[in-house]
């Protein structure tokens, strides 16, 4: 996980500049344990990041990208953010 932080934040690859790369990075870095809050509802988790809050975090992002008033920027960031948390999770094979 620490590696593909970084590589994101490298602009390692096509695309990493923009909303889909900072919402993956933000996804790594509150996983990672860095302060502030998560990357999609902005939550402070007590004790640390578990995977309960993690898989909240997937939910919430979905619930978002499900939501056609979003505007085109912040669905990229959360896009980001919800793909980051679920290749974490083990949801998907996918590691933006």
């Amino acid at each position: 996980m620490a590696r593909a932080y970084r590589r994101i934040r490298a602009g390692d690859g096509p695309g990493r500049d923009g909303p889909y790369a900072r919402g993956a990075a933000a996804g790594y870095r509150w996983a990672l344990g860095a302060p502030g809050g998560a990357p999609v509802t902005g939550a402070t988790p007590h004790g640390g990041v578990s995977m309960e809050t993690l898989m909240a975090e997937v939910d919430a992002a979905v619930v978002q990208l499900d939501d056609p008033a979003q505007p085109p920027g912040a669905a990229l960031y959360t896009q980001g953010a919800h793909d980051a948390l679920a290749w974490i999770c083990g949801l998907s094979d996918h590691c933006p």
